[in-house]
């Protein structure tokens, strides 16, 4: 395994040529993007596609997402609808992916056998010179073990995957924290199947109407996983958490007086005594941005339970409180008899 390190704002081109050859080579690459960092491979790789889907050790149905570095790349891999090439136009390179008809031109290994495709263009340098100097789009999903809080430094890649992977590329923490927003826009109005950066009160403005289903508000699971995130356990941490939606001192005070070791994750200001204090941020965008690493924290703390306070599901908040439902296996608790239930053995 290669550990380079490149300026995410201007990359070596060296150490991006060193990545695209391991790509041409049937190789998995892991790279930042603006999101999270991702576990690439040649988009019409099989055996790529299947090194990826082993070293993460995900389920074979769960798709991966097409990254391309223009919305003419794009077109070659799926059918973008004509009323939505223009809008593409203004939201590309962003934290934005559309499933779309396939054009069967991609592994359906990266597919999971549908006749669909998950398709964005990262707004990250180094995404995009990879793209650039392949010649062709990559595939992939975050750089984790299935299941895992999603990685946001190479030091995470590295946690989960030393020794699995042909190359790494460190261009240093990723912008924003967490995955790129999914719509589905092969239905009318298009449908939200992962909430992330692009806030449904921006995604409006551009394509419309959004449906918001309880999938995308982390309340369900999907039958069938059109895109990541829709089925399965994500981004949980080893130590069980619990979303709290009552008074955090009171939840935190009771746990400790019953002789629970408790970690707070305090966020948008609020907080509380506890044996341990992740502080994840005073914004959104905070919150958002230190969330994975405060879900890795958590397991180093040797805690009973991390309790975190619910969040407001607009704007950003609905990205946050999606990932938080995952990551808690849906424990949520709205009073003390609530939190008590949601315990892990019932302590």
């Amino acid at each position: 395994m290669l550990l380079l390190r490149t300026d995410p704002l201007a990359p070596d081109r060296d150490v991006i040529r060193v990545a695209v050859d391991a790509l041409r080579r049937d190789g998995i690459v892991a790279a930042p993007t603006e999101t999270v960092y991702g576990l690439f491979t040649h988009a019409q790789s099989d055996e790529g596609c299947a090194k990826v889907f082993k070293a993460k050790g995900r389920p074979p149905d769960n798709p991966l997402i097409v990254h391309v570095n223009s919305v003419e790349m794009a077109e070659t891999v799926g059918y973008i609808p004509d009323e939505l090439v223009d809008v593409l136009r203004r939201v590309w390179p962003g934290p934005i992916t559309v499933v779309v008809r396939s054009r069967g031109v991609v592994s359906r290994c990266v597919t999971a056998g549908l006749d669909t495709v998950a398709v964005r263009a990262p707004a990250h340098p180094i995404p995009l010179a990879i793209i650039r100097e392949l010649e062709a789009p990559i595939a992939g999903p975050s750089a984790n073990k299935a299941g895992r809080p999603s990685p946001t430094t190479a030091a995470h890649v590295v946690e989960d995957l030393d020794g699995e992977v042909d190359v790494i590329i460190d261009g240093g923490p990723t912008f924003l924290g967490v995955e790129s927003t999914i719509i589905d826009v092969t239905k009318k109005p298009p449908v939200l199947l992962r909430p992330g950066p692009f806030t449904v009160e921006e995604l409006e403005k551009y394509f419309g109407h959004i449906e918001v289903p309880p999938v995308a508000r982390g309340l369900a699971e999907a039958d069938v996983a059109l895109a990541p995130g829709m089925k399965y356990r994500h981004y949980a941490p080893s130590t069980p958490l619990i979303i709290i939606h009552f008074d955090l001192k009171e939840a935190a005070k009771d746990l400790k007086t019953r002789g629970v070791r408790v970690a707070v994750l305090c966020a948008m200001g609020r907080c509380a005594d506890a044996d341990a204090v992740i502080q994840m941020g005073a914004d959104l965008y905070e919150v958002a941005k230190n969330l994975y690493k405060s879900l890795r924290d958590l397991d180093r703390l040797g805690v009973d339970v991390g309790l975190v306070p619910a969040i407001e599901e607009m704007g950003l908040g609905l990205a946050v409180m999606n990932r938080l439902r995952k990551a808690a296996g849906h424990r949520e608790a709205r009073n003390i008899q609530d939190l008590l239930r949601a315990l892990p053995n019932k302590q």
